[in-house]
């Protein structure tokens, strides 16, 4: 008999106090394989999850997805050696441990950046030491907890909706290994996946997922927004090592190698194949009609030749997660050419290096006393791009991940590198706030570099453009003194005099744009317009330039992410404000006049942008009535209020009818929140498995009684708790009880109408604590 015990004791189908190496108490070892089977599931899922989100966004090492047969081993192991201590294995596992910390911080030194990758790798490798010792139920919580935060860090990463099958599968695993977990803390014997699987319907399960889903997604968008980052470590890539020497003056665009810059700085001939930005004249301008590049833009240049002719293909350039949207600025020029723009001050670069310790440039920017907001903007390049680096206005921090970028007059910033996919970098610029009032009231005088640079026309083309200029303001419904209004003036009476022609004949060699655009054509390319109206603008003493960059492109509620395309680049036209800076004006037809500009936070504005994008998708007579009924409720509010406040205002007589109105209101909502949930009460009992709504009712008198179940308590705490009060005939609550849970964790059939007999003898007793 002690042989066989012993025995058992060996297997591990006793108390194991006998192999004579100590052992764990019996109830907190995990036997249950199906347990340890989905607690090792969650574990694969945090670990995909991880891999899956870095995919485009940031590098990551295939080899972390071999942790996941590795930690099915360890974990396998671990259950064969749960009733042992194993005191040489977790030696090595802790030395295996240290080796892991050791190379996460080497790295971490080594390549300064964007760690939490970093951070996920050592969690899934430390999981992976830890699987192989997982006795106790303790342990395995520890992998649950893992799985959760390797998921968080997935979320972090994601930038796609790509991660949202593997967040729901997750949640769909974790709900039974909550209820298996809690099980065993009951000291429940859980049933294998057969039996176990009967007692979780498809129909119960996924109507739990909706409603964890709808509840976090209500808590999502209700979540305030508060103001600025609490944490300063901002996502950028690991470091570009650089080799040569830069000295920022070379732009690098991908589908315009040969027509712009060569990537060294000097200027060569088109290809010839149609994709050049035209020929190079004697002057080294590009000139001449050629065909745009089907995917990058072809304004992103040191020059930007505006007689080519061509669309684009739509294609995702970069992802952009902003606290607030703007036009993603990416170059501007500041002499026009006669058929484009071009940079004049290119070899004003000034270069700026930052320590290889810290991601983080300071940039050198102008001081205006308007106001202004910081903005932290990160951008994830999902193609090639230039080597121009998008930001807003005016940017003040780079965290970058080369040592050194360069910036020229205009506030253009330049790597050494172009920007490849994958890369990620962050900005924070200090915007600021497009204040009309005070724009109006900005001085007039200019400094000498403002005037020297942005007020430059063709001597042929000043006198015809000032006299039209003059003609459209002199149409103003009244006199235009600032030079705020002026420029919104002509905006707009470009936008409705001119058309856009996709068709518009290339520019013969000596033939002017802005000439052709205003006198002979009627209108051009949507980029021709900004480029009138900054000619335009000058012609009038006003200070302009030609600024090219993005639109926000399309928000995406879920992620939070800008996906900004090449089909969403542009030209605006910028106006100098002495004492508060450059802003923008749009006068491309189908555009808002002045483009996104920053606005005071909105702690719920996530709400706004969310049902923004949910209209965009709705039919519109839909939308409409879903604004009508909104409207009509907020105005039924608002005329309730002001009915009541015009009582109070009343004297006496009036205050004491508001608080009779009050009173009544009160009552009446009241009654209604008494009849609501008592019908959700009946309704969801009529849900219920006739178990589950006996049980809910025996609570319900129960509650009725004084005797409410605290949340914290489980039947069988709850029924101990009863055993104590003189009054309550606790006999039936403890058969109700006993059944309900044989029935809930076991799987055994009540006897529904013996249980109803006992749950109508469940009264109060005034003098007898017990019934036989």
């Amino acid at each position: 008999m002690l042989q066989s015990l012993y025995q058992r004791l060996s297997l591990g189908k006793g108390t194991p106090a006998t192999n004579g190496r100590g052992t764990f108490a019996p109830e907190h070892i995990e036997d249950s394989r199906l347990l340890r089977g989905l607690v090792q599931l969650l574990v694969t899922l945090g670990i995909v999850s991880v891999a899956v989100a870095a995919i485009g966004v940031t590098q990551t090492s295939l080899w972390n997805l071999l942790a996941i047969p590795l930690s099915a081993i360890g974990g396998w192991y671990s259950w064969r050696q749960r009733y042992r201590r194993n005191i040489a294995v977790k030696f090595f596992i802790a030395f295996g441990m240290l080796m892991a910390l050791t190379a996460f911080l080497t790295r971490m030194i080594g390549q300064p950046g964007d760690t939490r990758i970093m951070l996920a790798e050592l969690l899934i490798q430390l999981q992976v030491l830890h699987s192989f010792d997982l006795p106790r139920r303790k342990d395995l919580g520890y992998s649950m907890m893992i799985g959760l935060i390797l998921l968080g860090v997935a979320a972090t990463i994601s930038q796609t909706l790509a991660f949202g099958p593997i967040l729901l599968l997750f949640l769909t695993v974790a709900m039974p290994v909550l209820v298996l977990d809690y099980r065993s803390r009951l000291g429940l014997i859980n049933p294998p996946w057969r039996q176990f699987g009967a007692q979780i319907a498809p129909r119960r399960l996924g109507a739990l997922l909706l409603l964890v889903l709808g509840l976090g997604m209500v808590i999502f968008l209700m979540l305030p927004r508060l103001p600025g980052y609490q944490l300063r470590n901002f996502p950028v890539s690991t470091d570009i090592d650089y080799q040569g020497q830069f000295d920022g003056q070379a732009i690098i665009n991908p589908g315009y190698v040969n027509g712009g810059s060569s990537g060294d700085g000097t200027d060569s001939e088109s290809d010839g194949d149609g994709q050049g930005s035209g020929d190079i004249d004697e002057a080294g301008k590009l000139s001449g009609p050629g065909v745009v590049d089907q995917t990058s833009y072809y304004g992103f240049n040191r020059q930007m030749n505006q007689n080519l002719r061509g669309d684009l293909t739509p294609q995702e350039v970069m992802r952009v997660r902003s606290q607030s949207p703007g036009f993603w600025r990416v170059v501007s020029f500041d002499r026009y050419t006669g058929q484009g723009w071009e940079i004049s001050r290119n070899e004003n670069v000034m270069t700026l290096r930052r320590s290889r310790f810290t991601a983080q440039t300071i940039l050198p920017r102008q001081r205006f006393i308007g106001r202004d907001r910081e903005v932290i903007q990160t951008y994830t390049l999902v193609s090639d791009f230039s080597n121009l680096i998008p930001a807003l206005y005016q940017p003040e921090q780079l965290y970058f991940p080369t040592q050194e970028v360069a910036i020229d007059p205009d506030g253009n910033l330049r790597s050494p590198v172009a920007l490849e996919k994958g890369m990620t970098y962050t900005v924070v610029s200090e915007v600021p706030y497009r204040d009309r009032t005070r724009l109006r009231l900005a001085p007039k005088g200019y400094p000498d570099e403002i005037r020297d640079y942005y007020l430059q026309v063709p001597a042929d083309l000043q006198a015809p453009v000032r006299e039209l200029t003059e003609s459209l303001l002199s149409n103003a419904p009244q006199p235009l003194e600032d030079p705020y209004e002026k420029a919104l003036f002509l905006a707009q009476a470009l936008k409705q005099r001119y058309t856009v022609q996709p068709n518009m004949p290339f520019l013969r060699p000596e033939e002017d744009l802005v000439n052709a655009f205003l006198f002979e054509q009627g209108g051009g390319l949507p980029d021709h317009f900004s480029t009138v109206l900054t000619i335009m603008l000058r012609s009038i003493d006003i200070p302009a330039r030609l600024t090219a960059g993005f639109s926000p492109g399309e928000f995406n509620p879920f992620t939070g992410f800008y996906i900004v395309s090449n089909t969403d680049a542009y030209a605006i036209t910028e106006v100098y404000f002495p004492e508060y800076g450059w802003f923008g004006f749009n006068p491309i037809p189908g555009f808002e006049l002045v483009p996104p500009t920053i606005e005071d936070y909105e702690a719920f504005g996530i709400v706004r942008q969310f049902w923004n994008w949910v209209a965009g998708r709705l039919p519109s007579p839909v939308t409409a009535w879903i604004e009508g009924t909104v409207q009509t409720v907020f105005e039924l509010l608002q005329r309730t209020v002001l009915a009541l406040v015009g009582l109070f205002g009343k004297g006496w007589i009036g205050a004491i009818a508001g608080l009779a109105a009050l009173t009544a209101m009160a009552f009446v909502g009241w009654l209604g929140w008494l009849g609501w949930r008592s019908g959700r009460q009946r309704w969801r009992l009529r849900q219920l498995p006739a178990m589950e709504r006996l049980y809910q009712q025996m609570l319900l008198k129960l509650a009725h009684q004084g005797h409410p179940k605290k949340s914290t308590e489980t039947p069988w705490e709850y029924v101990r708790r009863l055993l104590g009060k003189e009054k309550v005939n606790h006999q039936p609550a403890q058969e109700i009880s006993d059944a309900y849970v044989r029935w809930r964790y076991g799987g055994e059939p009540p006897d529904i109408n013996t249980l109803k007999t006992r749950l109508k003898q469940l009264t109060l007793t005034a003098n007898r604590g017990r019934t036989p």
